[in-house]
């Protein structure tokens, strides 16, 4: 639907200055929130993106807007001279959503920069079962909850009442996915993403975030009444060619680059690399945005494709791994808290359907992939460790809830705010569980050398380093 001319020409006349100041008004207040309760979160022995996500829950309408609304509105619901206030209240978050989403670019290229291929090699099996059966598992306890549930949600403010066919396919997606993202900033802050665990585990998350996305596409055309198999075999038919002219074309010309660069600037990024590399990121998330399955994905594809090239690891990680954890991504897991309200969970059924859907998201997790892991061959505690990482739901659970309530309409406001809680519980269980099953396995002394254990106050690039890990 376009907008009306004289909506357009308020936009188009907006001083600069007018819209920036909101803009770095709520920049200032959403990063010194994350910040300050990411370190809360530290320091009670939980990963910094747990307190971010608490951050914009408290931020948001259900504490800040509900004891000081006047001021809550001030800060994340400001006028904009000329500009009606409902398209000034709809421009803002998109300013913050394509800030967010670069920070989630970068983030996952440094994920994908740390995948231990070798660990691929042998545990690919492993990693696939332990994919397929943690999504099949949780997407029938999902599917199953739809049924008890969906008489007692309230219609969707825009699409009217919920369909029953695509909450029940809707939920089973919510409760299915693992987060890479919130699983890499996890394995990051507690030093594992090189050790046999934890590239099973991201294996895993892969496999199972992008069956996530093929699976979101297609329930979104089963939803609008126009689903066409054909364009899901393009996407994955795409998707496929696009990984093997990564690892066949593009990484052998970036790696002689890189290697030539940084023998030569004494193995530091110099201006020129760092945007070389900064282009190649934004080009492979171009593509796989193209493609269908999102930026995200192309970006990390990038990263697992020079994993193998240390010395390019860490003068990336040099330039990178402060501003992206610190700046961009709190941003995300705060704006999608600031929407959470909930006093839309009114009365006693509404607390047990949310009690119920974390028990079901959490048990389904880790029973199905911490199965899937213990029949690859593993220790029954090294799978309840695989189980309780695939638990982490932070970006790809909060993208799906927005995609449910904002465009498919298959989930209302009170389910929005579950599923929100859902997502934060289950990932602020991941670390804790964890934690408690990992002496005597190959995490123990990865953990212990991180210092997350000791509330080490240093960023993660200064406490975790990059040196390849044995097994």
């Amino acid at each position: 639907m376009s907008l009306p001319p004289d909506a357009v020409e308020s936009l188009a006349k907006l001083d600069v200055e007018h819209l920036l100041l909101p803009v770095l008004v709520q920049l200032a207040v959403i990063i010194a929130a994350a910040r300050a309760f990411g370190a809360l979160a530290r320091k009670v022995g939980q990963p910094s993106v747990v307190g971010e996500i608490a951050a914009g829950l408290i931020l948001g309408p259900s504490l800040f807007g509900w004891l000081f609304p006047e001021l809550f509105g001030a800060v994340f619901r400001p006028p904009l001279a000329g500009v009606e206030q409902p398209l000034a209240d709809a421009t803002l978050p998109k300013i913050f959503t394509v800030i967010a989403q670069f920070g989630l670019i970068f983030l996952m290229f440094l994920v994908g920069l740390e995948f231990e291929f070798d660990h691929v090699r042998t545990h690919a099996r492993s990693a696939v079962l332990i994919s397929l059966i943690g999504i099949v598992v949780p997407f029938a306890l999902g599917a199953a909850l739809a049924q008890l549930i969906h008489p007692h949600l309230e219609p969707h403010p825009k699409a009217g009442p919920v369909s029953l066919l695509g909450l029940t396919l809707f939920l089973g997606v919510a409760l299915s996915i693992t987060a890479i993202p919130a699983l890499g900033r996890i394995m990051l802050e507690l030093n594992i993403t090189r050790t046999r665990l934890g590239a099973i585990t991201i294996t895993a998350a892969a496999v199972d975030d992008a069956i996530g996305w093929i699976l979101l596409a297609s329930i979104t055309a089963v939803v609008k009444s126009n689903f066409d198999p054909l364009e899901t075999g393009r996407m994955v038919g795409l998707t496929v060619a696009f990984a093997l002219l990564m690892w066949f074309a593009v990484r052998p010309v970036l790696v002689r680059y890189f290697a030539y660069s940084l023998r030569a600037n004494g193995g530091k990024l110099s201006a020129t690399a760092l945007a070389v590399l900064l282009v190649s990121v934004l080009l492979a998330s171009i593509a796989t945005n193209l493609i269908g399955i999102f930026a995200v994905f192309g970006a990390f594809l990038l990263g697992a494709v020079l994993s193998d090239q240390e010395e390019l690891r860490e003068a990336a990680h040099a330039k990178l791994r402060d501003i992206v954890p610190s700046f961009f991504v709190p941003v995300f897991f705060t704006y999608t808290g600031l929407q959470t309200d909930v006093a839309a969970l009114h009365g006693a059924t509404m607390w047990l359907i949310c009690a119920a859907l974390v028990v079901v998201a959490v048990a389904g997790k880790l029973a199905g992939c911490g199965l899937a892991a213990r029949a690859s061959g593993v220790t029954w505690k090294e799978a309840g460790i695989i189980g309780a990482m695939m638990n982490a739901r932070g970006l790809m659970a909060l993208i799906a809830i927005n995609i449910g309530y904002h465009q498919l309409g298959v989930v209302p406001r009170s389910l929005f705010c579950m599923l929100v809680i859902m997502a934060l519980t289950a990932t602020a269980l991941t670390t804790p569980l964890l934690l408690w099953l990992r002496k005597g396995t190959e995490l123990d002394e990865p953990i212990n050398s991180s210092g997350f254990l000791a509330n080490d106050r240093r960023a993660p690039a200064e406490t975790a380093p990059t040196a390849r890990r044995g097994t």
